[in-house]
């Protein structure tokens, strides 16, 4: 119940009493979380504070004052600078996909709008552009690399066909996460044309798919220079295994298994994506600490 109120971003009155701003969502919440106190034999009130004492009101509101999360984050990202000609940019893209997340999070609970909101928000899109620069220069790439530049596939819509089997999922992930962060994902049906404006992955005729010896997220690897990264490298030995066979990989059953759960439980294609982005997200943080791994210097 604790670790829920504080999800909900409550404050503390005193032992017992949590606070909220009034919103449909924010009671809600708390009327399902009292429904659940009294089913297990405890005992909760949902109260309506209506004050008209403007200095308890300001008093009130400070207990939901976001500024000093939103300074922490952007003390974090601004020192990712320091990085920038030293670490890897994926490496770097990698810390960055965290502290987009922790702004996400914190922004979902900064009920009355910091001031600071709007700064974290730029330091974010001004760090992320730069690090886009450094993964994908202007110049173009050859010998399989790229022939567009790597801008040219920024804020882009992306499709890819059903069903959504592990290299689709994956490849979708990588995009998210290394190539595109504002990307738009489109789940195609078996017959259906994909747009002219959308960028195919993971389906024969598409921009990116499966080679003669790379399934789709390999070759996402190789045309976007990110197969230098060897934790990427090694889920994409996993996604080959978990896609056509060959060589076993021991995660790759218990991967599979968690795909195979977030198939049955989801009730969405998009549910299913979220879903198994926690699932990429968690490998790439154990095989990332791994020893020896690529973890970022500097």
């Amino acid at each position: 119940m604790l670790r829920t109120l504080e999800a909900m971003g409550c404050a503390l009155l005193r032992e017992g009493v949590y606070l909220l701003p009034d919103t449909p969502v924010n009671r809600q919440g708390l009327e399902r979380l009292s429904e659940h106190t009294i089913r297990v034999h405890g005992s909760a009130h949902v109260l309506h504070v209506a004050s008209a004492d403007a200095k308890q009101e300001r008093s009130f509101k400070s207990m939901f004052d976001r500024a000093g999360k939103y300074k922490e984050l952007i003390k974090a990202i601004e020192g990712l600078h320091a990085g920038f000609g030293i670490s890897e940019p994926s490496a770097i893209a990698r810390v960055l996909n965290k502290q987009r997340r922790d702004f996400e999070a914190i922004s979902a609970l900064d009920f009355f709008e910091s001031p600071l909101k709007e700064q974290a928000a730029r330091a974010l899109r001004e760090t992320e552009a730069e690090v886009r620069k450094r993964m994908f220069p202007d110049s173009p790439k050859s010998g399989g690399r790229l022939t567009q530049t790597g801008r040219y596939y920024f804020k882009r819509v992306w499709a890819s066909r059903k069903p959504l089997l592990a290299d689709r999922l994956a490849s979708g992930w990588l995009i998210r996460r290394f190539i595109d962060a504002e990307a738009t994902l489109m789940w195609l049906e078996k017959t259906q044309a994909c747009p002219s404006t959308a960028v195919g992955f993971g389906f024969e005729g598409a921009t990116f798919s499966n080679s003669r010896d790379k399934v789709t997220f390999e070759e996402l690897l190789v045309r976007f220079s990110l197969d230098g990264n060897e934790t990427l490298a090694r889920i994409g030995a996993l996604v080959h295994y978990l896609d056509t066979g060959g060589a076993p990989v021991a995660e790759g059953a218990g991967v599979e298994t968690l795909l195979q759960g977030a198939r049955r439980r989801c009730t969405s294609d998009e549910e299913l994506f979220t879903e198994s982005e926690k699932t990429f997200d968690l490998l790439y943080e154990a095989y990332f600490e791994g020893p020896g791994r690529d973890a970022p210097s500097g």
